[in-house]
């Protein structure tokens, strides 16, 4: 169902809401995105960094209210809260867990809902569109996020299912996958630098901001430095789904290349996101778990 039109309850994330006065300041140094970019008809990827550059978390990011809303992994939700308390308590802006606040919707090939509930989603990355309290986000590769409030996640999921078949979660996440959209969980929490999950080839990362966390190494990556391990697309023929974090190996080295970002069944196979050294991905002979382990192939990503 992959390649076809369907919806998808988005369960597998949480909304960290973060308002007050100062949110729009207190957030821009915390965050590789630009907030100034930011408006009612936009969103952003973005993660946010320890001070030597490594992602602590990845998200999407967009107004709302009196504040903002991150979209990230749920397991990330509560050390983030805690940690970034301990700075807002310096600023007029509160941080609160808003995932029971919302419901959230992912739809493949499914403007036709979205214009029937009067939402007219531009084909642009990062559009966003808004009608009677329904928020639409468009992802790259034709598909949308469509943010409720939770009061109508019964009788939005109704209307929803009247126009397109349900898929479980995978196939809305083999989409992400094919997009080539990485992003931070619970296993691989500090390992990459945003460059290396290509988060700012998808406009996750602003080199026009001023300072944030970890902001000079970020930069001096991107200026001055030689990148060595970055996000790659593969393939792995058959054998169970590997977990966030799994290590991916090749005779090029005698020790780990890389870690699986995130994975998900096709019908043929299974596909996956993966921070590969380039001197492996470039040999590519690579393989699952050990130098011995089932053997990947590298797949094109649709950017460069």
């Amino acid at each position: 169902m992959a390649d076809s039109a369907f919806f998808t309850p988005l369960n597998h994330e949480a909304l960290l809401a973060v308002r007050g006065p100062d949110a729009a300041k207190f957030l821009q140094g915390q965050l590789t995105c630009n907030l100034n970019y930011l408006d009612e008809r936009t969103s952003s990827l973005g993660a946010r960094c320890t001070p030597k550059g490594r992602m602590i978390s990845s998200f999407r990011i967009i107004q709302e209210g009196d504040g903002y809303l991150l979209a990230l992994a749920s397991e990330l939700l509560e050390a983030q809260l805690a940690d970034l308390k301990k700075y807002a308590v310096f600023s007029k802006s509160s941080l609160a867990d808003e995932s029971a606040v919302w419901a959230r919707f992912g739809l493949s090939g499914g403007d036709g809902a979205l214009v029937s509930l009067g939402l007219d989603l531009p084909q642009q990355a990062d559009a966003v569109a808004r009608a009677n309290g329904l928020i639409a986000i468009r992802l790259p590769g034709g598909r949308a996020e469509l943010w409720a409030p939770a009061a109508q996640a019964d009788s939005l999921q109704a209307r929803l299912a009247a126009q397109l078949p349900e898929a479980p979660l995978n196939d809305w996440l083999l989409g992400q996958v094919r997009a080539g959209i990485g992003q931070v969980f619970g296993a691989t929490r500090e390992l990459f630098i945003p460059q290396m999950i290509n988060l700012q080839a998808v406009g996750g990362v602003s080199f026009k901001k001023g300072c944030y966390t970890g902001q000079e190494i970020v930069a001096r990556m991107q200026y001055l430095g030689k990148l060595k391990r970055r996000l790659q697309r593969l393939s792995l023929a058959q054998g169970e789904l590997p977990a966030v974090g799994s290590e991916l190996f090749s005779p090029v080295h005698g020790s780990s290349v890389g870690e699986v970002v995130l994975a998900a069944r096709s019908a043929e196979a299974v596909e996956l996101l993966a921070v590969l050294q380039d001197d492996a991905a470039q040999d590519g002979r690579i393989h699952l778990g050990s130098a011995e382990g089932s053997t990947l192939s590298v797949l094109d990503l649709p950017y460069t």
